[in-house]
């Protein structure tokens, strides 16, 4: 799927998903709410990109996701999401959209990870989406003040899709 997806204040973003596991099939995020997450978090974290952008979505499994996991981080496990900037383009042609990169998500591991903490899938997912998309962006959570950051635009963009903050502690979210 392609979607140029709305514009707000000359944000231009084109959002690719590409299925390459049977498993994302039978798990609930549509496309539509992917690019949606992905747009958001594009908007709050890119204010001055004028240009139109474009990102894809890969929706994997887990053993794609650990032989990803192992070439380019060295672990030899899966895991929930992995970021792929595009880095800086060679050679853009005018009017086509500046690559930003890849975000990749691992099918079992984002079910499972939703069922552990009792959220659906999908707002996982987007979350996911979300915190993927801040990596291609150039955000980073290695020191503690990054993370606090980088937490609370997460944060920001998915109370704006109505999605409960994933960083709450139960007390926190209790009357």
């Amino acid at each position: 799927m392609v979607d140029g997806g709305p514009s707000s204040g000359g944000l231009s973003l084109v959002v690719e998903v590409v299925r390459h596991a049977e498993i994302w099939h039978r798990i609930t995020p549509s496309d539509d709410t992917l690019a949606a997450a992905a747009h958001a978090a594009f908007a709050a974290a890119s204010p001055e990109r004028r240009a139109p952008c474009e990102v894809t979505l890969v929706l994997t499994d887990d053993a794609e996701m650990r032989a990803l996991n192992r070439t380019w981080r060295g672990k030899d496990s899966a895991t929930n999401v992995l970021s792929f900037p595009a880095g800086e383009p060679l050679g853009v042609f005018p009017g086509e959209p500046c690559p930003l990169g890849d975000v990749v998500l691992a099918g079992e591991t984002v079910r499972t990870e939703a069922r552990d903490k009792g959220i659906p899938v999908t707002d996982h997912a987007a979350h996911l989406v979300v915190h993927g998309m801040l990596h291609v962006l150039g955000f980073d959570h290695e020191r503690e003040a990054e993370a606090e950051a980088m937490e609370a635009l997460e944060t920001k963009v998915l109370a704006g899709l109505s999605i409960a903050d994933p960083y709450a502690t139960d007390a926190e979210l209790m009357p």
